[in-house]
C-alpha cells in the first residue's frame, strides 16, 4: 500500500494536480455541530440546499458507508497579478479570478475521473469522484488530509499554494495510508477579516454568507439589500478580497493550466458592454464559463449595481436604458443605478 500511495501521488501530479493527500471519511467529526450552528444563525441565506442534505455534508462516511479513504487533491489557479487592480477603475467590472476563463468543475472532474480509473486498474476497489457539486465538506476534508487549513475567512489555505487552488476528491473503498492533518497557521493575522467590504465575518472562522459579495453576486436571487449595494463596488461576479490579502500567497506559483489564465475580455470588462447583453449574447459570451450558470438577468443586475457605484456620468444613459427591462430585478437595479448617478451629478453641481 505504501508503494501504491507513492504511485498514486505521482499519477495525480501527472494528471495536473499540484497536491494529493489522504484522509478517512470519518476524520471530520467537528463538521456537524459547526454546520448546524451556521444554519441556526441563518448565515446560509437562500442556500437552502445546505440544510436539505446536511447529514451527508456533515458526515462523509454516511454519504458512502463503504468508502475507507478519501484522496483530496488541490490544483492551483493562482493569477499572474493582483486581481484587485481593477477595483479602482470606474468603467469596468471585476470578476473573481476563478471565473475569468473555463469552468474549473469540468476540468477538475475530468482529471479526477482519469485518476480514479487509473486507481481501479492499479489496485481495484470502487470509487466516487466529487468536485464542489455534491454534499461533501471539501475544505474540512482538505484540512484532515493535510492539504491546508481553514483560515479565518473559512477558506482553505496552503503553505505551498496559498489561497488560490481548487479542491476535488476521490472516495475509494481501498484502505490507503492517511496523512497527518494540517494545523492552523493564521496566528494573529486578521488581514482577510479587515479587508472585507461588507463585514461578512461576524468573528474569525465564521462567515455570514448573507453579507458576502460572492454569495450576493452568485447565489442570491432577486434584489440585493440597498444597504449592501454601495459596498459591492464594481465586483460583478464573486469577490477575491479575503483571498488576495493572505500573506501565504507569497509562496504561490502562477497556475500552469492555461485554461485558468484570464481571458482578455474578462480582465477588465467594460460595464457598458456587459449591460447591453441580451440572453443570447450572454450565453454566447460565457459559454464554457462558470458565470453562465447565474443567467443573464442576475449578471446584468450585478453590472447595474457596479454602474451605480461607478460615479461615472457617462454610464447614466446605460442605466436609464434598462429601467423598463422585462426582468423586474434588473429594472430595479437600473433605476437604483440611474438615481445614484443622478445624485452624484447633482452633488458635483
Amino acid at each position: 500500500m505504501d508503494m501504491l500511495k507513492d504511485k498514486l501521488i505521482a499519477q495525480a501530479r501527472a494528471e495536473g494536480f499540484d497536491m494529493a493527500r489522504i484522509c478517512r471519511p470519518w476524520d471530520v467529526r467537528h463538521v456537524p455541530p459547526r454546520l448546524q450552528a451556521f444554519l441556526d444563525k441563518g448565515y446560509h441565506g437562500q442556500m437552502g440546499w445546505l440544510a436539505e442534505r446536511s447529514h451527508w455534508r456533515g458526515d462523509p462516511s454516511v454519504l458512502w458507508p463503504e468508502a475507507r479513504s478519501v484522496i483530496v487533491l488541490g490544483e492551483s489557479y493562482t493569477p499572474d497579478s493582483d486581481p484587485r487592480a481593477t477595483l479602482a477603475q470606474v468603467d469596468v467590472g471585476t470578476v473573481s479570478v476563478y471565473a475569468r476563463n473555463k469552468d474549473y468543475h469540468d476540468i477538475v472532474k475530468k482529471r479526477l475521473k482519469r485518476l480514479a480509473r487509473w486507481l481501479i486498474a492499479e489496485a481495484g476497489g470502487e470509487v466516487k469522484v466529487f468536485v464542489d457539486t455534491a454534499p461533501v465538506p471539501e475544505k474540512p476534508l482538505g484540512q484532515a488530509a493535510g492539504l491546508g487549513w481553514q483560515g479565518k475567512h473559512t477558506n482553505l489555505v496552503s503553505r505551498d499554494l496559498g489561497s488560490w487552488f481548487f479542491i476535488g476528491s476521490v472516495f475509494t473503498t481501498l484502505d490507503l495510508e492517511a496523512d497527518m492533518a494540517e494545523t492552523d497557521h493564521c496566528g494573529s493575522c486578521r488581514a482577510c477579516l479587515d479587508v472585507c467590504p461588507t463585514d461578512a465575518f461576524p468573528a474569525p472562522y465564521q462567515l455570514d454568507a448573507r453579507r458576502c459579495i460572492s454569495y450576493l453576486t452568485i447565489e442570491h436571487k432577486g434584489p440585493v439589500d440597498p444597504e449592501l449595494r454601495p459596498l459591492m463596488g464594481n465586483r460583478i461576479y464573486g469577490c477575491d478580497d479575503c483571498l488576495a490579502v493572505c500573506p501565504w500567497n507569497k509562496f504561490a506559483q502562477e497556475a500552469s493550466e492555461v485554461r485558468y489564465h484570464a481571458r482578455d475580455d474578462l480582465e477588465a470588462p467594460k460595464l457598458a458592454d456587459l449591460a447591453a447583453l441580451d440572453d443570447a449574447g450572454f450565453r454566447a459570451m460565457f459559454s464554457g464559463s462558470p458565470i453562465k450558470r447565474i443567467g443573464r438577468d442576475r449578471f446584468v443586475r450585478n453590472v447595474l449595481y457596479a454602474i451605480g457605484n461607478s460615479g461615472d456620468p457617462a454610464l447614466r444613459d446605460v442605466a436609464q436604458g434598462l429601467r423598463d427591462d422585462p426582468d423586474e430585478t434588473v429594472a430595479d437595479a437600473a433605476r437604483w443605478a440611474a438615481m445614484r448617478l443622478a445624485h452624484d451629478a447633482n452633488g458635483m453641481d
